[in-house]
């Protein structure tokens, strides 16, 4: 089949979706964490792009969507191929290979990355050390020039905030030609483990909204103010109650009207001995929700809060 035959084909066919976007794959040297960032005017993207595996690498495929070149990009660097040699035996059984954008990195920051030359204008490509940015049917042909540019600039910070400047800067040098709808970002270990579970660190999507960048970064956001409610739990485990204080407060303090984080913050003064400082928490959050004073009650049966029956009952009863 002719490309451009493929290329009207691909309207009517769901398993290969128009997922005309921009998209930057990308790793951290100090951490061997790989990335995938997308934005696209196209329902779910997230569902269709991005493709990642700890320890093996991550692949943006996109245009007219080949979904399988996800998992069997991913199969072939395991076997040990570069990606380089993955991408040319993916496009080489592809007859719509002129209609696809793809991107591959691997573990070790090589990358790979075809344009097709019958992807919609503007559509084009970087690739710099560690990264690759690719875009088609944009507005303007500065979009993946400023992707890489913002991503360059942010050296230092952490790879999921960097590929969240990457988006942002390509939407605002003109992005989708036909606008905003869906975004995603994916994050996973440098190195492959016996608990695979464990080795997602980052999995966020947008399916559809007005603004999915901005809602993309407000999850990424909250996503980070509940590592530090993880931490938190994790200090009290052992013990480390001054720790967990700071975790929580600083959880508090990134989402200051976020209830969860509140009340548990006041649960661990609690049982920390600082019930009147629990108290002046937990008044505010029964103020919000009654149903978190009925929760506080259920606690002690669990073994989560840990005071005596006197002090549990100012907690409870609290005005």
């Amino acid at each position: 089949m002719a490309a451009t035959g493929m290329a009207k084909a691909q309207v009517y066919k769901a398993s290969e979706p128009l997922a005309h976007t921009f998209s930057i794959v990308a790793r951290d040297p100090a951490t061997g964490e790989m990335a995938v960032g997308v934005q696209s005017h196209w329902f779910s993207v997230g569902t269709a792009v991005p493709w990642a595996e700890a320890g093996v690498g991550v692949v943006a495929t996109q245009s007219f969507t080949n979904k399988s070149f996800g998992p069997k990009g991913l199969a072939l660097l395991k076997e040990g191929k570069t990606p380089e040699e993955a991408l040319a035996i993916l496009l080489a059984g592809d007859e719509g290979r002129e209609v696809r954008q793809v991107a591959i990195l691997d573990a070790k920051g090589r990358v790979a990355v075809h344009t097709g030359k019958q992807c919609i204008r503007y559509a084009g490509d970087i690739t710099g050390k560690n990264f690759s940015v690719q875009a088609n049917m944009m507005l303007t042909d500065k979009v993946w020039p400023a992707m890489a540019k913002a991503f360059e600039k942010s050296d230092g910070q952490p790879l999921a905030e960097r590929v969240m400047l990457a988006l942002q800067a390509g939407q605002e040098a003109g992005g989708d030609i036909r606008g905003q709808q869906s975004a995603a970002l994916v994050v996973v270990k440098g190195q492959g483990s016996d608990q695979p579970w464990e080795d997602r660190i980052i999995d966020l999507r947008v399916d559809d909204s007005e603004h999915p960048l901005q809602e993309l970064g407000r999850l990424l956001k909250t996503y980070r103010a509940y590592q530090h409610m993880n931490n938190g739990d994790l200090a009290v485990e052992k013990g480390q109650m001054q720790q967990a204080m700071q975790e929580y407060g600083a959880a508090e303090k990134m989402f200051p009207n976020n209830q969860e984080m509140k009340y548990w913050h006041a649960i661990t003064l609690a049982n920390n001995g600082q019930v009147e400082e629990a108290a002046k928490l937990l008044r505010e959050v029964y103020r919000k929700d009654s149903n978190w004073r009925e929760l506080t009650s259920r606690l002690p049966e669990v073994g989560l809060l840990t005071v005596n029956k006197q002090n549990l009952d100012k907690l409870i009863n609290l005005k």
